[in-house]
């Protein structure tokens, strides 16, 4: 990085910590009202641009509000940003997540839900009818079991067999009613974890607030949680786990691992880092515990499903993401990836492979000269590498980044904790 560039980055970062916390508040609700109102303006999906308009309104009024209360004292400040949090957690997560589950009940045809929302759910349908929530895949020329009267990407269920459970509800009831819809679970979920996460996170109030802002109400957590990120729950977990390692609770940290890397690949990068990081509270390494943790886990909700029906199995979790399936994903972001796949055919196979070699040797010198590695070390290098791999892999969408957002986040959050505490050792 040249210098001139490093100066300004400096500056920059400089600038930005001295705001107090309601400036810094008013300025990310400002930016987010842009975003909701360009959301709204030129989404294509009916989910999306219902809710940047729903939501511009809440993220403009806590702007103005945050501006409005900056002068209010120190001791009321945090008692002003919860509030602010508050109201737009219910203005631009709550009540467009309502209104569009709603819509969907009443015109089930519209919309009014991202494409997973329908996999998920049909997926958990399959798993209680047949015991398996894989069945369609590519074969001699032709998809073998494609949904009637779908497109042909909606035919595959791209996550590990766990995801299906917040579609068990809808499997169970076989009604179209509000509570079947996928997105209520997910967003449960994702309330309940990341609070106990929050709950327990070292950190200071004002660190506690951003972590939750970035995690459920900016933009980044409100899109995902009212259209049906089905991400959302996944960083959940990831951020308990986080928390448990800072801990020490190295129990707590390889169930809440676990359980996100059993519903989703994503969550495989924070699965193998965290064997690294892991320490006791004698400060001896624990990856052991935290490996058995995630290899018992795992391996009891993925292999019975795998055993049975291998083919269709990688079909669906490993070559339809990838683009290897012979079908046209929905996930292909004019990303760099994607548009040299365009170019030349053969990139979307070399690329992500290239980018694991290339990035694994330096991330592996990178480890070397820095160990023992810290968490907020292994989050950063996290942030960096799940970048670069959004913007390789051929098949991807620019909604990836929320994933090296808050893993940036947490990373500085815990960079700033000195010594974990070891009152969960315990639990450990």
């Amino acid at each position: 990085m040249s210098e001139p560039l490093l100066r300004w980055r400096q500056a920059a970062l400089q600038r930005w910590s001295s705001l107090c916390g309601l400036s810094s508040d008013a300025v990310l609700y400002a930016l987010s009202a842009l975003f909701s109102l360009g959301i709204g303006m030129y989404s294509t999906a009916n989910a999306q641009w219902h809710w940047g308009f729903l939501a511009v309104g809440p993220y403009a009024l806590a702007a103005v509000l945050a501006a409005t209360c900056i002068k209010v004292s120190v001791r009321h400040e945090t008692k002003v940003r919860l509030a602010l949090v508050v109201l737009v957690l219910i203005g631009a997560v709550l009540i467009p997540l309502a209104m569009e589950v709603h819509w969907r009940t009443e015109q089930p045809t519209r919309g009014f839900a991202q494409p997973e929302v329908l996999v998920i759910q049909r997926a958990a349908t399959d798993l209680v009818k047949d015991g398996t929530p894989y069945h369609s895949y590519w074969r001699n020329g032709h998809l073998v079991n494609q949904v009637p009267y779908s497109p042909a990407y909606e035919s595959f269920f791209p996550y590990l067999p766990p995801m299906a459970i917040f579609g068990l509800v809808a499997a169970e009831d076989g009604s179209n009613s509000p509570l079947s819809d996928a997105r209520i679970w997910m967003t449960l979920m994702t309330m309940v974890t990341g609070g106990a996460a929050l709950a327990l996170l070292r950190a200071t109030r004002r660190q506690k607030i951003r972590v939750a802002q970035f995690l459920v109400v900016l933009p980044t957590g409100a899109l995902f949680l009212a259209t049906g990120g089905d991400d959302m729950p996944i960083l959940a977990l990831s951020l308990l786990g986080v928390v448990a390692l800072q801990r020490r609770a190295n129990n707590m940290a390889g169930i809440s691992i676990a359980l996100a890397a059993a519903m989703k690949l994503t969550a495989w990068p924070l699965a193998l880092g965290a064997l690294m990081v892991a320490r006791d509270a004698h400060d001896r390494s624990a990856w052991r515990r935290v490996a058995l943790w995630v290899a018992s886990i795992v391996g009891v909700t993925i292999f019975p499903f795998a055993l049975s029906s291998p083919f269709a199995f990688l079909s669906n979790v490993i070559a339809f993401p990838l683009g290897l399936a012979h079908v046209a994903s929905p996930a292909a972001s004019p990303l760099p990836g994607h548009l040299l796949t365009d170019v030349w055919a053969p990139a979307g196979h070399l690329l992500t492979p290239l980018t694991l070699l290339v990035g694994g040797y330096y991330v592996t010198r990178y480890v070397r000269r820095h160990w023992p590695l810290t968490l907020s070390r292994l989050l950063a290098i996290m942030a960096v590498f799940s970048t670069a791999l959004i913007c390789v892999a051929s098949a991807t969408r620019v909604g990836y980044v929320i994933y090296p957002l808050n893993f940036a986040l947490w990373s500085l959050v815990c960079m700033d904790v000195s010594e974990p505490a070891r009152e969960l050792a315990s639990v450990a």
